[in-house]
């Protein structure tokens, strides 16, 4: 017997690739049911071979659904989320809404599958931001064997993770460059077409972006509270795929050679580190794949016990919609067991 899965937000970029997602890893899902606001009832999204029609999620009963993934905005996901899960269904949200909720784990499988035993008590299991998942990925196995202090990363994020509408943006503006149009700016700040945009979300009074305190937040909630990070978060024009230089100092000694062997026993990472023309992974590369691309792993010889690497990965996968469709599939083997 499989579960009722309800995904929310099936039109969107992150619902579809949930839905793909679900069907390509075979999810023991007896039934699996489209839903999004009362705009898009009807309209017809894929899931693997089969097509399913949308429903309103406003007259969708959640009684005897076991798990429904969120991919919607943070004030959807606070309205609705508490009343999904007050009828037996255990919420996994994309969101930023309950990320550092005391009472509500924030998970990446790879790195801290222990904490979804924390569902009971909300009955929300939450997904972090899309630049935190890849990074933790990385740098668990690092930390498991050399104990990492300070992390200082900067990110090349693709417009995808600000929507649909941005990703139009970029066409659109791109094109507008080659025949000569005015540049429309409505999504970003600043154009985004042949440029990049070391701003991503809002400011904070302290200079910071939130995306930027997302991720040091995130990562010493999932990973650990004694690592030190700072991020800059920067918009390139990118369509998919998150992009990170990240430069780890640890407490214990780590070569690269033994950083390269670690990782590459890692889950959820493939390590592709040549130290020649082409022998490293770009975004390109990395969309439609699960994994988390780790690339020019060097020693940095200006701190003590310091490392560089290259992180690359499906910020629509990896970043949201696998690693939701990931704790599902431990929350099924490990807590809930209704699947033979």
């Amino acid at each position: 017997m499989g579960y009722k899965i309800a995904v929310v937000g099936a039109t969107g970029n992150v619902g579809q690739e949930m839905l793909n997602i679900l069907a390509e890893r075979d999810f023991p899902a007896d039934e699996v049911v489209a839903l999004a606001s009362r705009a898009s009832v009807g309209r017809d999204v894929s899931y693997g071979d089969r097509t399913l029609k949308v429903k309103a999620i406003e007259q969708f009963d959640f009684k005897g659904t076991d798990i429904c993934l969120m991919a919607v905005s943070a004030s959807l996901a606070g309205e609705w989320a508490p009343k999904i899960a007050a009828k037996g269904c255990i919420v996994i949200d994309n969101s930023s809404r309950f990320r550092m909720d005391p009472d509500v784990p924030l998970v990446v499988p790879e790195v801290n599958p222990g904490a979804i035993a924390g569902y009971t008590k909300k009955n929300i299991i939450a997904n972090p931001n899309c630049s935190t998942a890849q990074m933790v990925v990385a740098l668990k196995p690092l930390h498991d064997a050399a104990v990492i202090r300070r992390v200082v990363v900067s990110t090349y994020q693709a417009v995808s993770g600000a929507g649909r509408e941005a990703m139009d943006e970029l066409f659109t503006q791109t094109r507008a460059v080659f025949v000569n149009d005015e540049i429309v700016r409505e999504q970003f700040t600043k154009q985004i077409a042949f440029n990049v945009i070391p701003h991503i979300d809002d400011f904070m009074e302290d200079g910071t972006t939130k995306e930027e305190w997302k991720m040091v937040v995130e990562t010493k909630k999932i990973l650990d509270p004694k690592i030190k990070l700072t991020a800059t978060c920067v918009r390139v024009p990118v369509f998919v795929g998150h992009s990170e230089a990240i430069n780890i100092e640890f407490e214990n000694p780590m070569s690269d050679e033994e950083a390269r062997a670690l990782l590459r026993e890692a889950p959820g990472v493939l390590v592709v580190d040549k130290r020649e023309d082409g022998g490293y992974i770009t975004p390109l590369e990395c969309v439609g794949d699960f994994a988390t691309y780790i690339s020019r792993i060097r020693v940095d010889p200006t701190i003590d016990n310091g490392l560089n690497i290259w992180v690359v990965s499906d910020n629509l996968r990896k970043g949201a919609a696998l690693n939701a469709v990931q704790i599902a599939e431990t929350l099924g083997a490990r807590y809930l067991k209704k699947a033979a």
